[in-house]
């Protein structure tokens, strides 16, 4: 009986402290759970709070941003400075001479003028030759007056050969003190013929190569008029000179109008 009575005194006792030692850890978890559920209840049943989507800054916590310079960031300006280099080339032979400059070209005697160029072409045995004819007039628009042709391969060759025959074949007018002509002429060379007569005041009534050689002459106040058809500008020009050819200083002049 005692030894029963010792054993259930030990499970008592053991009951008890198992009692003693779960009954406070219990009550600790349903306290805790019950909070909670208080805490989501409350969470729950609490209104939402109105937001104010504009929000408020004060200005007077906000410190002012950092002023950048536009120059702190820019690059440097850079300077260009040119390079002295010697000039290219050495010194000219003899110094700075040039030697003489060219002298103006001295003004011609006569004034000339062209009246008639073609090119002519002869046929040989090797082929075609090809070369220039050139008619010019030349005077000094002082009284004299000349004509001239020349050939060459070109057309400066050419002008210059007729030009010197122009220069050899000239003549001189006798020309009144107005500059006109003292009396009316005519004439005919090959199938040209022209008319001139004097007109004071009018100055020069010409066309064609009549006017040109009207105007190299040097003569004033004058009628010219072909009474041909043809329009050779060499002969017209060649008759000119023939009528003008034919002037006389002692005749009188007949027509004043």
């Amino acid at each position: 009986m005692t030894d029963d009575n010792n054993t259930n005194d030990i499970i008592n006792t053991t009951d008890e402290s198992t009692e003693d030692t779960t009954t406070p850890a219990t009550d600790t978890l349903v306290v805790a759970d019950a909070i909670a559920q208080e805490i989501e209840a409350a969470v729950e049943s609490a209104p939402e709070p109105e937001v104010d989507p504009t929000p408020v800054v004060d200005e007077a916590n906000i410190a002012p941003a950092p002023t950048v310079s536009s120059t702190a960031n820019a690059p440097a300006s850079r300077t260009f400075t040119k390079n002295e280099r010697p000039p290219r080339g050495g010194p000219r032979r003899g110094g700075d001479n040039r030697g003489p400059k060219r002298e103006a070209k001295p003004k011609p005697e006569f004034d000339q003028k062209i009246v008639s160029i073609r090119r002519v072409t002869r046929v040989t045995s090797g082929g075609r030759k090809f070369s220039f004819a050139v008619a010019v007039i030349a005077g000094d628009r002082k009284g004299r007056i000349g004509f001239g042709t020349g050939k060459g391969l070109d057309t400066a060759m050419a002008v210059d050969k007729a030009y010197k025959k122009a220069k050899a074949n000239m003549i001189r007018l006798p020309l009144t003190k107005t500059g006109t002509i003292p009396h009316d002429v005519s004439a005919k060379y090959s199938s040209s013929q022209v008319e001139l007569r004097p007109a004071p005041g009018k100055g020069i009534v010409a066309g064609s190569s009549v006017r040109d050689v009207i105007e190299i002459a040097g003569i004033r106040d004058v009628i010219g008029k072909l009474r041909s058809g043809t329009k050779n500008p060499m002969n017209n020009a060649k008759v000119v000179i023939k009528a003008l050819s034919t002037l006389s200083a002692s005749k009188k002049v007949k027509h004043t109008k």
